[in-house]
């Protein structure tokens, strides 16, 4: 051991609960090795840690993490590791024992949905704390997908009687009347993420039965108008496609005990050039009003294929450039 190191070793009960907590994968400890400065050496049930006074307590504390959260219930995964040590490396207080407290759904032999980045989190605490919320950020952050959770998980404890889904179908313009088949498959095409969402976390056959019912009702957002939504969880999901207009009626839509999660990234407005989003409008007289939340989402919160956080990174990168 070199001067001024330290080592500490940290026993489990078994080699395989070990294992586990840094997903099974060796390459798992080589990039606590790099972020961390420190050195591992595992066998058996124990884990050698030796390094800097530093960064070795930080390791001793991402395993702490990651022995609560595995012992809660949760299955460790690559990302859940890597969450740890970046969030211990940044003296973050959201670890992942933290996260996978939150649990919605998950009946049925279904995997519950939990948060995934402290982000997630402060957004379903949000949700939960306000009558408007707003989730903001790139593609692939979970804004629409948690957003259903909280909705469905809410729908099942009888805290709402509906959830309203609805979306600006912007490629359709006002020809939606003249395409083919009812309203909900005229708007499929648009309100397909939605869609998906509800069949991956209750089921098809559950889904369908709320569709047609009007349990869960999915429609464009120019069917709103001239509506008051009460006891319902309205989600407006693509919100920077919505002209001043539309955002100002939406968010006026909301009866008795009723909430919205408004989700939408500013970086992908498909408005024709010269008609300004509704979003941009809300973020800008919203931003204090007292019952509204704002949760802002960055490509490190990105939980879809990996390339697909490093691709938004390169192009606020290209875009900043210019």
């Amino acid at each position: 051991m070199i001067a001024d190191e330290v080592e500490v070793k940290l026993e489990f009960e078994t080699a395989p609960f070990l294992h586990s907590l840094f997903a099974n994968d060796t390459e798992e400890l080589r990039f606590l090795e790099e972020k961390l400065g420190v050195r591992t050496v595992t066998r058996d049930g124990w884990i050698l840690l030796v390094g800097p006074e530093a960064g070795v307590e930080v390791a001793q504390r991402v395993f702490g993490d990651l022995e609560q959260a595995k012992r809660g219930g949760a299955e460790i995964t690559p990302r859940d590791f890597r969450l740890a040590v970046e969030v211990g490396e940044r003296g973050g207080e959201t670890g992942v024992s933290e996260l996978t407290e939150v649990r919605l759904l998950g009946r049925r032999g279904r995997k519950p949905v939990v948060p995934k980045t402290p982000n997630q989190l402060e957004y379903l605490r949000t949700i939960e704390a306000c009558d408007v919320s707003f989730g903001l950020g790139p593609a692939g952050t979970g804004k629409t997908y948690l957003a259903m959770a909280m909705a469905l998980s809410m729908l099942k404890e009888k805290r709402i009687h509906r959830v309203v889904l609805t979306r600006p179908a912007v490629e359709a313009g006002e020809a939606l009347g003249f395409l083919p088949g009812d309203l909900r498959e005229k708007v499929a095409p648009y309100l397909r993420p939605l869609y998906d969402a509800i069949h991956d976390m209750i089921g098809a056959e559950e889904g369908e039965r709320y569709l047609e019912d009007g349990t869960i009702e999915i429609a464009p957002l120019a069917f709103m108008r001239g509506r008051t939504l009460a006891r319902s969880f309205v989600i407006l999901d693509e919100a920077q496609n919505t002209t001043r207009e539309q955002m100002f009626m939406a968010l006026t839509r909301l009866g008795e005990e009723s909430r919205m999660v408004v989700t939408g990234d500013s970086s992908q407005v498909d408005l024709k050039p010269n008609i300004p989003s509704g979003l941009a409008e809300a973020e800008r007289a919203l931003t204090k009003v007292k019952g509204i939340g704002f949760v802002r989402f960055t490509g490190e919160d990105v939980v879809r294929h990996p390339v697909v956080g490093r691709i938004i990174e390169a192009y606020e990168r290209e875009r900043a450039d210019r």
